[in-house]
C-alpha cells in the first residue's frame, strides 16, 4: 500500500473528515496536517494539538474502527513509513499547468491513478467481494445504476457480466431504474455507483431495491454517505484529484478495480458456463475481425520446406 493525499487511512480522513462532528473533524485535520508527527504523538499530545480531549481522541479512534488510539497511531505510522519508502520520482501534487509538457502530465496522471488504485485495494474487504460475487452468480436479476462517469463504470460492468450469461441490466434512466428495482426480490442484486454517495437517483434506486429484499451494493468514495446508509454492502473508492480531473472523474479507475474484481470472482464461480460463453461469443464476432496477415506470413515462412 502506498499512501499520500488520498491513500488508505489518510485518504479516508481527507474524504470523510469534513463530514465528521466538529471535534472529531479537528483531530482529522491535525493528523492530516502532519501525519509523521501524529504517528509519534501520545494521546495527550494529539488532544492538545487538536484542541480536544483525550476522551474525544479515543472516540475518534473507535469511530474509524480501531480498538483505541494505540491502534490508530500504528496505522498512521505504517502509512507514513510506506509512503516514504515508495519515493515517488515525480511531484504528484495534482497541479497541471497549461504549459506543462505531455511527459510531465503523463507522470502526474499515472502516479495519481496508481495511488488511488493501491489505496482502494488496500481498504477492500475481500469477504464482502466474495459475498457479492456469490449473490450475482446465483441471482435471478442484477440491476446496475449510475450517472455520469459512474455510469461509465456501471455500463462496463453490465457488459462484462452479460457476456458470461449473468441476467444483468445497466440503467441510465431514473424511472426505468426505479421501476425495475421495484421488481427485484430476495434472490436479486442491485448495484449503485456514486462518487459522492449523495446522488439522489442512486439512493432512491438502491432504497427501492432494498424494500423488496434484494442485496444492495454501493460503490462510493464516502463510507458515511446517504447511499452507503441504504446499502447492505459498501465498497469505498479512493481518489487523487489532478487539475482538469475533479474527484468524480478521478474515481473511475478505482470503481473499475472493484467491479473488475467482483466480475472475476463471479467468473470463477461459474467457470464452465463462462468458458462456454466465451467460446460462443468469440466465434460469433470472429468473421468481423481482419485477418492477421503478418502473422500468417511469419507462419508460412516458418513452415516452408528447406
Amino acid at each position: 500500500m502506498v499512501t499520500g493525499e488520498s491513500g488508505g487511512l489518510l485518504g479516508r480522513l481527507r474524504i470523510e473528515g469534513p463530514t465528521l462532528p466538529e471535534a472529531l473533524a479537528k483531530i482529522a485535520e491535525t493528523i492530516l496536517a502532519d501525519p509523521e508527527t501524529a504517528a509519534h504523538a501520545s494521546i495527550v499530545d494529539l488532544a492538545e494539538r487538536s484542541g480536544t480531549s483525550t476522551a474525544t481522541v479515543t472516540r475518534f479512534s473507535r469511530a474509524l474502527g480501531f480498538k483505541g488510539y494505540a491502534n490508530l497511531r500504528v496505522a498512521v505510522a505504517t502509512e507514513t513509513g510506506r509512503a516514504e519508502q515508495a519515493r515517488w520520482e515525480t511531484d504528484i501534487s495534482g497541479d497541471i499547468n497549461p504549459g506543462d509538457q505531455t511527459e510531465k502530465v503523463l507522470d502526474i496522471i499515472t502516479a495519481a491513478d496508481t495511488r488511488a488504485i493501491q489505496a482502494t485495494a488496500s481498504a477492500l474487504d475481500t469477504d464482502a467481494i466474495e459475498r457479492v460475487a456469490a449473490a450475482i452468480a446465483g441471482a435471478g436479476r442484477v440491476e446496475i445504476f449510475g450517472l455520469g462517469s459512474s455510469g461509465t463504470a456501471g455500463s462496463e460492468m453490465a457488459f462484462r457480466l452479460e457476456r458470461i450469461r449473468v441476467p444483468v441490466r445497466y440503467r441510465a434512466d431514473t424511472h426505468t431504474a426505479l421501476t425495475n428495482a421495484a421488481l427485484l426480490g430476495p434472490d436479486d442484486v442491485a448495484i449503485a455507483l456514486s462518487h459522492s454517495g449523495r446522488t439522489r437517483e442512486a439512493i432512491e434506486m438502491l432504497a427501492e431495491a432494498a424494500d423488496h429484499g434484494a442485496l444492495t451494493v454501493a460503490v462510493t468514495s464516502f463510507g458515511r454517505s446517504p447511499l452507503a446508509e441504504v446499502a447492505d454492502v459498501v465498497f469505498t473508492t479512493s481518489v487523487h484529484e489532478t487539475t482538469f480531473r475533479l474527484a468524480a472523474l478521478s474515481a473511475l479507475h478505482s470503481q473499475l478495480l472493484i467491479l473488475d474484481l467482483i466480475y472475476v470472482a463471479v467468473a470463477q464461480r461459474t467457470y464452465e458456463r463462462t468458458n462456454e460463453a466465451f467460446e460462443l461469443t468469440v466465434r460469433a464476432v470472429d468473421a468481423h475481425r481482419v485477418p492477421d496477415t503478418a502473422a500468417n506470413r511469419k507462419r508460412a515462412r516458418r513452415d516452408k520446406p528447406l
